[in-house]
């Protein structure tokens, strides 16, 4: 019998208001149903990544990141009081929330989210406050660092022998609906085989259509 091969570590940073990034992720998870894949999950900032461009930004993306410090401060915090292991479950409470359900990113959600989780309501008080954006922002520069400024969330890093960080990271891939099955792990396949490329920066093309939940 060959041997069974070790999971093949995957770092992935998020922002649960990202309607994008939730469908990465859901796509993530069927790849880890077919692959050997170990996934680490970390806590990114559109709102620490957009802080100094709001001007720039549509009224209505600037509401969403006025919105969008209250989740990821309870992330960490949660992170901080239990481990990484809670960001899982925490993080498909919220975004099944946000995105499915269409629920208001508002307290009485991330409670809710808290508690389906097994995680204390009083959590939520993190959203408050800015006693955790040090941690928050170390989080998201660690995810950042490895793929620049120019690009949002998700983050997905992996070991990468040609890089002075030893990992091979990259924005994205942005997808819709997500692949399940045996086309989650293709997908998967191919986009190892072009981000681990020595030289390979950029593969993209317009968007025809909003994300698409099932």
């Amino acid at each position: 019998m060959p041997p069974v091969p070790s999971p093949l570590p995957v770092d992935f940073w998020f922002d649960p208001v990202c309607p994008w990034t939730w469908l990465t992720s859901r796509w993530m998870l069927e790849v880890r149903k077919t692959r050997p894949v170990d996934i680490t999950w970390h806590v990114m900032s559109l709102a620490v990544l957009n802080e100094t461009r709001l001007d720039e930004l549509p009224e209505h993306i600037r509401d969403l990141m006025d919105r969008a410090w209250a989740p990821v401060r309870t992330l960490i915090a949660a992170q901080i009081a239990f481990g990484a292991d809670v960001l899982e479950p925490l993080y498909t409470a919220l975004g099944t929330r946000y995105h499915l359900n269409q629920e208001p990113r508002t307290r009485a959600t991330i409670e809710a989210a808290l508690g389906e989780a097994g995680l204390p309501a009083d959590l939520a008080d993190a959203g408050d406050t800015d006693a955790y954006d040090e941690a928050l922002r170390l989080s998201h520069r660690e995810g950042i660092t490895l793929v620049g400024s120019e690009v949002g969330s998700p983050i997905i890093a992996v070991p990468g022998p040609h890089t002075p960080s030893g990992k091979v990271a990259f924005f994205g891939p942005v997808v819709t609906p997500a692949p399940k099955g045996e086309e989650a792990a293709r997908l998967w396949d191919g986009t190892l085989a072009v981000a681990s490329t020595p030289g390979f920066y950029e593969i993209k093309r317009s968007r025809a259509v909003g994300p698409l939940f099932d």
